[in-house]
């Protein structure tokens, strides 16, 4: 798609959701710093941020890994509009001040309403954000507004069709979650096609499930000798013409190192690893596992501080890897609550873009681990 090709070099985007932390809970600024030169040297220029992320963390620290380090054009910045973090019309503004301060420019090439979904459409609609965002774009503040979405697509068609000044979406999308009914991936496309409106790949490893593959799993992309299965679930993202970029929530140089190797020289899928990835989704389906992708929204609001991505990873390790021993719960409740903790105040399940049962999933976790 030509719309934004001079803008964004390349496929491969930066998220910065999923930055490494150091033994006091900071950003590890030395890592995130190469990794942004390893990024920006290969040839690529867009990272993705939100108030949220890390409590504020991601965004200070692209301004002392990237910001301050490179000349405004060296870049593209997307932050969003997250609907937790404004109860009227009137904070909206300096919210997206402290934004812009604690990124440390000027303006947002991209600004996104967040985790949209019907419940949000009416929020935003009711406090008039979508007309203190075009206000915001009229002022040079905002080059362009879009949105980052987690619902039906009848409900995407109907917010493209009502609010037209969205020029690009940012869906979930990997080979798992085609057809899968709480996120319909291939359906969410096909209206953003119907609407001629620009992708942005979210959740391409789907939180990094797609990586840490079951044996037999691992077995059948091994066999196609055609890439990690990082970089076959990436290039899986980008095949369509309607993808503009592919997210990548890297954590680690290693990790930074592999993907702009195979993201810079992107090559089309085999029919071959189709099928393969075909055979994939069907024996991941069959284990039934927690669809978790990690985003951490539900940990950041719970008043028990329990690590439920941290749980639910290790419900699916106990899946995926039956005949394995693991102490990982303890270390993943060492320093926030257990499972059993939990209230039932129902926060996570409120902000939870995958729509799980977090309640009643933690009472297994209880029952399993405790």
């Amino acid at each position: 798609m030509e719309r934004f090709s001079e803008l964004l070099h390349g496929k491969f985007g930066f998220g910065c959701m999923r930055m490494q932390l150091d033994d006091k809970g900071e950003v590890d600024l030395d890592n995130f710093r190469a990794m942004v030169d390893c990024y920006l040297d290969a040839g690529f220029n867009y990272f993705d941020t939100a108030h949220g992320y890390y409590d504020g963390k991601s965004e200070r620290a692209l301004k002392e890994g990237l910001t301050s380090r490179y000349p405004r054009e060296r870049y593209v910045l997307t932050n969003k509009l997250s609907p937790n973090f404004f109860e009227s019309e009137a904070e909206i503004r300096p919210l997206f001040q402290t934004q812009l301060d604690a990124c440390g420019v000027e303006y947002f090439d991209f600004y996104l309403f967040h985790a949209m979904c019907d419940e949000f459409i009416e929020k935003y609609e009711r406090l008039n954000a979508f007309g203190v965002v075009k206000q915001l774009k009229e002022e040079g503040l905002i080059r362009h507004i879009g949105t980052s979405f987690h619902d039906k697509p009848e409900v995407l068609d109907r917010l493209l069709s009502t609010h037209p000044e969205i020029e690009i979406v940012q869906i979930q999308y990997n080979y798992l979650d085609l057809d899968d009914p709480n996120v319909q991936s291939a359906a969410c496309l096909e209206v953003c096609k119907k609407h001629d409106k620009p992708v942005l790949i979210m959740e391409p490893v789907k939180g990094g499930s797609l990586v840490f593959l079951p044996e037999q799993s691992l077995a059948v992309l091994n066999a196609l000798n055609d890439g990690s299965p990082a970089s076959l679930a990436l290039r899986f993202a980008a095949e369509s013409d309607q993808v503009v970029m592919v997210l990548s929530g890297v954590t680690t140089l290693e990790q930074m190192q592999e993907n702009v190797v195979f993201m810079k020289d992107l090559r089309p899928l085999s029919d071959e690893a189709h099928k393969a990835l075909d055979t994939v989704r069907e024996q991941i389906r069959a284990l039934h596992l927690i669809e978790c992708t990690g985003c951490r929204y539900c940990r950041d609001g719970c008043p028990m501080q329990i690590n439920i991505p941290g749980i639910f990873r290790c419900m699916n390790e106990n899946v995926k890897f039956p005949g394995r021993k693991s102490d990982n719960y303890g270390w993943v409740t060492e320093k926030g609550g257990k499972a059993s903790d939990c209230i039932e105040c129902g926060a996570c399940e409120e902000i939870c873009p995958q729509h799980l049962p977090i309640r009643d999933l933690l009472k297994q976790a209880a029952e399993r681990f405790e």
